[in-house]
């Protein structure tokens, strides 16, 4: 049976594409994984991808990506993987995600992957129901070929789910390993947004057993001040938790917050006018 516990990407043996039960979602989520040889523009500290290397993936495969694909959603949507492979209560398809182990946009041909996806959702009369989701760290939305595959997203009820997990550049070194300014998380989050449905997913956790500093918390906090009254129109925020143990150098200093601390958050970013799904 599959969990939310196991993200494997290999337990259906294909190369590109794997289910989950997502938390998130709330059911099945179909992932493509673009990233098949563990790169990523990104390092974050808590990511559960094994032997994660810096850089970008090789160019995707589409004929085996359109194949994998077609195949799986054949035996979710006609055959019986749901009730055979997921818990009760868990059994719908809620969407196919672009997401795995790296960045999808840094793939050099990402713009005709979401478009070989399209064609195969097409072909296999997909319920409109089910989303297309594109999980990014965000830090490519200002390339040309990687918004206009966000564009073609939004017509296959696309959304995307941007990460911002901290709102400074010494936040965003500590937590993503990557130097990233302000004023270009807030451009490529307009980009993204008024290219497509977007979310802003945040994962907040402890630190050597402290929670995350008051600079930091405010500092988020201020971005989506500033965000909502730039108008930027992102959808809300997915604030989510640890739920699987990072395997990067830095899990033994991770650690699960309070529940408490998480709603306490919620709702006060909910003061700001802002919707906020919270997965713990």
């Amino acid at each position: 049976m599959l969990s939310t516990k196991d993200h494997s990407r290999f337990q259906a043996g294909f190369e590109y594409v794997y289910p989950v039960v997502s938390r998130r979602a709330g059911g099945v989520s179909l992932g493509i994984n673009l990233n098949i040889n563990n790169a990523c523009n990104w390092r974050c500290i808590y990511c559960q991808v094994p032997d994660l290397i810096r850089g970008a993936p090789p160019a995707v495969n589409l004929n085996l990506l359109e194949k994998e694909l077609s195949v799986f959603l054949d035996q979710i949507l006609r055959g019986s993987y749901l009730e055979d492979e997921v818990p009760e209560g868990q059994r719908r398809l809620n969407d196919i995600a672009f997401s795995g182990n790296g960045e999808p946009t840094s793939a050099p041909n990402f713009l005709d992957a979401v478009k070989a996806v399209y064609g195969v959702r097409t072909k296999a009369d997909v319920p409109d129901s089910v989303k297309t989701v594109l999980i990014t760290n965000g830090s490519l939305m200002h390339q040309e070929k990687v918004i206009r595959g966000v564009a073609e997203l939004a017509g296959i009820n696309g959304e995307v789910w941007y990460k911002i997990d901290r709102a400074t550049a010494e936040g965003t070194q500590l937590i993503n390993d990557t130097k990233v300014i302000k004023s270009r998380i807030m451009s490529n989050l307009e980009a993204s947004a008024k290219a497509c449905p977007t979310w802003i997913q945040t994962c907040f956790f402890k630190m050597d057993g402290l929670n995350p500093s008051d600079h930091d918390v405010e500092a988020y906090v201020e971005l989506i001040k500033e965000a909502k009254v730039s108008g930027i129109p992102f959808r809300g925020i997915l604030l989510y938790g640890l739920a699987r143990e990072s395997l990067q150098p830095e899990s033994s200093r991770l650690s699960p917050l309070d529940d408490g601390w998480f709603k306490a958050f919620a709702n006060r970013l909910r003061t700001l006018g802002v919707t906020v799904n919270l997965s713990i």
